[in-house]
């Protein structure tokens, strides 16, 4: 018997990034953006199957902050609802002991 091990994010329907709460994470799909945006993105970190972590966002609700490949980058509403993602399941809380 043959198993495939898929990534779960993989198996969730994607969804854009804007619509990720705060505090949760999502895998990047692709991006919905001009190329010259795309590229710019890409050098950032926002590459395809890279996990991006959603931060808080300003008191306006825009821009929002995002954690990427060790980094904090802002995006505003408008790009953020142009990057499909899939969701990913919350890690397991750790018991303290």
């Amino acid at each position: 018997m043959i198993v495939n091990k898929k990534d779960p994010a993989e198996t969730r329907p994607p969804v854009h990034l804007a619509d990720i709460e705060s505090g949760q994470e999502a895998v990047l799909d692709h991006l919905q953006l001009p190329e010259d945006i795309s590229r710019r993105l890409m050098e950032l970190g926002f590459l395809p199957g890279h996990t991006i972590g959603v931060g808080k966002a300003a008191p306006g609700g825009d821009p929002r902050v995002y954690r990427v490949d060790g980094s904090e980058i802002a995006l505003r509403h408008e790009t953020a609802s142009r990057l499909v993602v899939r969701r990913r399941e919350a890690p397991p809380e750790r018991e303290c002991s």
